[in-house]
């Protein structure tokens, strides 16, 4: 498919998904979402891929929704975001919360309001030294959305959730990794190639256990212990009736390194 607005690769079993809108630091209009989107459900659907990393094009990750772009607006001339978010963000970032292997997020530079969202969404996060985090949805009069809301309190804390969204000051990478926002902050020449080594670990990994981690750490944010005990033991039978499984005991037993083929 010709993309307008992404570049996608597809490589020894990693999708890699770059936003490319570098002009505008990868804004998210809503063709890009539209897009975003499809790419995502082909790549689900893809028996060859094992892991997609997402980054963007240029100097900047994605500097949020595109605002001046004139395609949010209603009768009216005033903007319909709610129709924007339920049409074409929400379910990105549900595609997303629900994919069938880890995804793995490079920032390269600013990651702002619905960007910073989008980047929160992967399981492994890394970022450039000189990229930055944003909610800038207060100096705009909006509230945070794709997610944020979700996100933050859980990762960073409320007292801290409170903050970066109420003031609206930029977050150093460096000092997101501390605050556990992220896994990695990294120098910029050693992103891509951070980032490819884990999502090479990622493609020749047990996709399937993989795939049920990501949704029972997912699900221990709402979940009580009864319910997670529960979840657990579901996707533990799951992950139990894998080939990924009988390869892992056995290369164990057999002092081996284990050649998991994701089924």
């Amino acid at each position: 498919m010709a993309w307008k607005t992404l570049i996608v690769d597809k490589t020894d079993g990693i999708a890699t998904v770059t936003l490319n809108r570098p002009e505008r630091l990868n804004a998210l209009s809503l063709e890009l979402m539209s897009e975003l989107l499809k790419a995502l459900e082909d790549i689900d659907q893809d028996a060859s891929i094992r892991c997609l990393l997402i980054t963007g094009a240029g100097r900047g990750f994605c500097s949020g929704a595109d605002l001046a772009s004139g395609d949010l607006s209603a009768d009216g001339g005033m903007p319909d975001l709610g129709k924007a978010l339920h049409d074409r963000y929400h379910p990105v970032i549900r595609k997303l919360a629900a994919f069938r292997m880890p995804v793995v997020c490079a920032v390269n530079g600013p990651a702002a309001g619905a960007g910073m969202s989008l980047a929160l969404c992967g399981d492994i996060v890394i970022a450039a030294k000189s990229a930055t985090f944003l909610q800038a949805f207060g100096n705009l009069g909006l509230v945070p959305d794709a997610g944020s809301t979700f996100f933050l309190p859980r990762l960073a804390g409320t007292a801290r959730a409170l903050g970066l969204t109420m003031l609206a000051e930029k977050l150093p990478a460096e000092t997101a990794a501390e605050w556990g926002l992220i896994w990695q902050c990294v120098d910029d020449a050693e992103l891509m190639p951070a980032a490819m080594k884990v999502a090479t670990k990622f493609a020749s990994g047990p996709t399937v256990g993989l795939a049920q981690i990501r949704k029972l750490i997912r699900q221990s944010a709402t979940n009580g212990l009864d319910a997670q005990l529960e979840a657990e033991r579901e996707s533990q039978v799951i992950a139990g009736r894998t080939r990924d499984f009988i390869e892992g005991v056995t290369a164990f037993l057999q002092k081996r390194a284990a050649k998991f083929s994701g089924k």
